[in-house]
């Protein structure tokens, strides 16, 4: 495969520093833009000092970005962008700031890489595009402008996706519950899994907001990587590019009880859990539709259990 030189924004947060990992892995250059406002310096650590990672500190708000980098990397022909305001409750807090950080800091990138020739452009969407979506499973075109999004961050996600595939190019990916190493349990832009994994791990009674019967679709990390290459035409076995909006997920439901319950075992933590109001922004059932993903060759090779295996033997390591 041609040697590429992609630009990862959000290269320090918990998936964007995965895909950096694996595109270096893969003999790719990549520069790597975080302001590290909820990513962190410790993700980068397998590759901080490659001699095909550039590290640039800044914010994707910055006025011609990636003018500045294309005239600095004028190979540069993959975008990944990743970074974005990432957490449902902040976003209900900072609405503005997340419609300007998600959608307009976006569409001028895109809007850029057009003018500037970058073939590929992948963003990351999100299954929060859907609002509180009953059918299920979700299908990419429940997604409309008549949805009622229960946060600034679906709605800004949905924004984004919905302009991207007007334009006729790019390609957004709506990924529903990733879960893996260097998901931080301590921070408020955290999964469920990993603050389960976290809880058990210390020996704590797991807290759970709501009864515990809302279901999610949970994917590894690695399998979210092998998407992102795909749409980029980067994937090793030939697949893809994609343009167009596409589910990535399993098609299956996990529950949040059913989910603490297996924690627990793994753990050996308290069986007796904490019952907390449930959150704003917080949809009840989530499971995608993964036909149209599955038809362009992609499908999880790590399967909910060992994924969770794996991430509680990080997670252990780290304590």
């Amino acid at each position: 495969m041609t040697k590429k030189i992609c630009l990862v924004t959000g290269c320090a947060g918990f998936i964007g520093s995965h895909l950096t990992q694996r595109l270096i892995d893969l003999g790719h250059f990549v520069v790597g833009v975080d302001n590290l406002f909820s990513g962190y310096v410790h993700n980068m650590e397998g590759f901080l000092d490659h001699p095909d990672f550039k590290f640039h500190e800044i914010s994707i708000t910055e006025e011609d970005l990636l003018e500045s980098l294309k005239e600095a990397y004028p190979d540069l022909d993959v975008i990944f962008q990743l970074a974005a305001i990432v957490s449902v409750p902040y976003s209900v807090e900072h609405p503005k700031l997340t419609m300007d950080v998600n959608f307009e800091a976006a569409r001028k990138m895109f809007e850029a890489s057009i003018t500037l020739g970058i073939s590929h452009f992948v963003f990351a969407g999100s299954a929060a595009e859907y609002g509180n979506e009953e059918r299920l499973p979700v299908r990419e075109k429940y997604a409309t402008d008549e949805v009622k999004h229960f946060s600034p961050y679906g709605a800004s996600k949905y924004k984004f996706s919905s302009f991207l595939e007007k334009s006729g190019s790019g390609c957004s990916l709506r990924f529903f519950n990733i879960f893996g190493p260097r998901q931080d349990p301590t921070s408020q832009y955290s999964g469920v899994i990993s603050r389960f994994i976290d809880f058990g791990l210390d020996g704590k009674n797991m807290v759970i907001f709501g009864d515990g019967t809302q279901s999610r679709d949970f994917l590894y990390v690695s399998d979210v990587v092998d998407s992102y290459l795909i749409a980029a035409g980067l994937d090793p076995l030939g697949r893809g590019p994609l343009t167009g909006i596409y589910n990535v997920g399993t098609g299956n439901g996990i529950s949040i009880l059913e989910l603490a319950n297996t924690v627990s075992a793994l753990t050996a933590a308290p069986l007796e859990f904490v019952f907390k109001p449930e959150r704003v922004g917080d949809i009840k059932h989530s499971r995608a539709d993964v036909s149209k993903i599955s038809a362009a060759g992609f499908s999880p090779a790590v399967s909910f259990d060992d994924g969770l295996k794996k991430t509680i033997e990080w997670s252990r390591s780290c304590k």
